[in-house]
């Protein structure tokens, strides 16, 4: 299949494409490399009247073990410039890493982005779901952000438009896609941007489990409470289905053992979600995205 511009990859595996390592074939996998070929992509599969679902890179997101019958579409590698501004501005392409936006800014002694150097997803995905950690959220330092509506109209949002909550956002419910995010940071302290990052960094290593496949945390924290805490009291630290474990190093994680799919890790959180409603009557609602065929 070819489409002018537009790298297109028929039945592409998705396991290649997300942290998990785990999903079937995407029966089409685009990367475009600017708004305007994401706009083309998104015309191919209304014209072939096909599903779609935008990626970065591949974090916080389970596809199913049947895979997709739609177009995938890569936001990533492809739109990851970053611009600095003497004036404390950054700008960067949705598919730029946090890591490599965090970077960018201490490298410029700018501050406000130390929270987001460990955090493996990219700008566009952190702007969709306020992605955070550490105290820090993206809706504290985000200026504005440009978007695509479902028709592929170009709109820039400001910070209020986006109505940015907890992993929630606008541009979420109403399905947008992001292309751009200007943020404005502060000066600093080189030396201190670049111990604080040093230190999250480090707080990640020793308590989340980094040596396995996963898509991050699994469920959202609910209001007065921690999903870990919560997964533990239930007795379910290291708790299998298949290859798909709740982590013995941090239980608000499903890490992937090696061979785990998808029906082994949403069977494992459906399980999870039954036993914490049994012992804390909390309901624990998935952070993870899941796309099914």
């Amino acid at each position: 299949m070819q489409m002018q511009d537009v790298k297109i990859v028929e039945n592409e595996p998705m396991s290649a494409h997300t942290t998990f390592r785990i999903g079937g074939p995407a029966r089409y996998y685009m990367i475009p490399e600017n708004a305007g070929q994401v706009s083309k992509c998104m015309g191919f599969a209304m014209k072939m009247e096909l599903p779609y679902v935008i990626v970065g890179k591949g974090s916080n997101v389970l596809f199913s073990d049947e895979g997709y019958p739609g177009v995938v579409i890569e936001v990533g590698r492809s739109m990851a410039d970053i611009e600095v501004s003497e004036d404390g501005h950054i700008r960067a392409g949705a598919g730029a890493g946090l890591g490599a936006l965090a970077a960018a800014a201490a490298k410029q002694s700018l501050s406000g982005l130390e929270f987001a150097s460990g955090i493996p997803g990219t700008v566009g995905g952190a702007v969709v779901m306020n992605a955070g950690a550490y105290g820090g959220e993206i809706k504290d330092c985000i200026k504005s952000a440009k978007v695509l509506d479902k028709e592929g109209a170009v709109l820039e949002l400001s910070r209020d438009e986006m109505e940015l909550g907890y992993r929630s956002s606008v541009i979420q419910r109403k399905g947008y896609i992001v292309t751009e995010a200007v943020f404005q940071l502060h000066k600093g302290n080189k030396e201190q941007i670049l111990g604080r990052m040093s230190e999250l960094n480090a707080k990640r290593r020793e308590k989340q489990p980094l040596d396995y496949p996963s898509a991050g945390s699994t469920f959202k924290r609910p209001e007065g409470y921690f999903a870990g805490k919560l997964i533990e009291d239930a007795g379910l630290r290291g708790f299998q289905v298949g290859d798909a474990q709740v982590s013995e190093k941090h239980c608000g994680f499903v890490i992937n053992r090696g061979k785990a799919t998808a029906a082994d890790v949403i069977g494992l959180m459906e399980e999870v979600q039954k036993r914490v409603l049994e012992t804390s009557g909390v309901r624990l609602e998935p952070e993870v995205k899941i796309i099914r065929g």
